[in-house]
């Protein structure tokens, strides 16, 4: 897939995973569920679940957590790949 395509295939992307009040620890096991099922999953950190962080911090870490591939943050969005 090339650059270009990929970045199209992001833009039409909706997001399926909501990161919220109670952080990273409910949504780990749902963005592992729906990597193994599609090929880039985008997730939305919402002000709640940020409080005294960036949403760069918490996109590595949830990264690390699912041992997944973050592929680009933007805003408060994060995309994710296998």
């Amino acid at each position: 897939m090339s650059q270009r395509d990929r970045k199209a295939k992001i833009h039409d992307l909706d997001v399926t995973v909501w990161v919220g009040k109670s952080g990273l620890d409910p949504v780990t096991d749902e963005l592992s569920d729906q990597l193994m099922g599609a090929d880039l999953v985008k997730v939305k950190f919402l002000r709640a679940a940020r409080g005294g962080t960036t949403t760069d911090s918490l996109a590595e870490e949830l990264a690390e957590r699912t041992s997944a591939e973050l592929v680009q943050t933007r805003g408060h969005t994060a995309v994710y790949s296998r």
